[in-house]
């Protein structure tokens, strides 16, 4: 296997949950903005999100090493 068609498999696992977490940052600092009094709730939605991003990503990676794994 070509080793630039193994980074770009890579580089596209990696990007879809990047973006959700920038997404997700952007979003919960515009929320925090309207509405200062509900950080409790925010953050834990926030929290939430962003473990299930960091998931998808992990797996992402796990099935990517496992295709073009020796």
């Amino acid at each position: 296997m070509s080793t630039v068609l193994i980074l770009l498999v890579l580089f596209a696992a990696i990007l879809g949950p990047s973006i959700v977490i920038a997404s997700i940052g952007f979003s919960t600092i515009k929320a925090l903005g309207r509405n200062p009094s509900a950080a409790p709730k925010i953050f834990l939605g926030m929290i939430i999100m962003v473990v299930f991003a960091e998931a998808i990503a992990i797996i992402a990676l796990l099935v990517v090493f496992q295709l073009f794994g020796k």
